[in-house]
């Protein structure tokens, strides 16, 4: 699941395709587990199956992917993933671990955000919808500011991730000679 490349490609990708280049392995190996049988196993066992660095830049990579698209996706993804505990706490981990305290902290504010608005903490219960935001004023203003905090934060993060690759490249990728 390891990115393979020559050494004159890793130098020249930018930073968002450096850390694309280094999630598609994971996302293809994931997807086609989940062909075979899409089930809380699988999942677990995939996610197990990575390293820390995997850990950290594929459960980030897929919050991110799913969350910069609006406010609402934001804040549904963010409310999803804060409903699956495991996940919501593997983001923050993974956050950790690259030493990104601005978006770490942004996750914080999130939850404090989403908890006083009683979002779920579990999926049983789990009836967020991205349309809550139109009839919700307070919970949608909050939303507003803390997405435009995200996707102010979120170029650097992917800096960050892209920095910690390079300096770390043996994790992430394969350099071909």
């Amino acid at each position: 699941m390891i990115a393979q490349m020559k050494k004159v490609e890793f130098d020249a990708l930018g930073d968002i395709a450096l850390v694309h280049a280094c999630f598609k392995p994971l996302i293809l190996d994931y997807k086609r587990r989940m062909v075979q049988e899409n089930s809380s196993i699988v999942k677990e066992l995939f996610y197990k199956d990575l390293n820390i660095g995997h850990k950290a830049l594929f459960i980030f990579h897929v919050y991110y992917d799913h969350a910069i698209e609006s406010k609402e996706e934001f804040y549904w993804w963010s409310a999803y993933y804060m409903a699956q505990p495991k996940i919501w706490s593997a983001i923050k981990i993974g956050l950790q671990y690259f030493g990104d305290e601005p978006m770490y902290q942004l996750l914080e504010e999130t939850e404090i955000i989403l908890q006083r608005y009683h979002c779920p903490n579990t999926l049983e219960k789990f009836a967020v919808t991205r349309e809550d935001l139109g009839s919700n004023r307070e919970l949608a203003v909050a939303m507003d500011s803390l997405y435009l905090k995200f996707t102010n934060i979120a170029p650097l993060t992917v800096i960050g991730i892209s920095n910690f690759i390079r300096g770390n490249h043996e994790i992430f990728v394969k350099i071909e000679h």
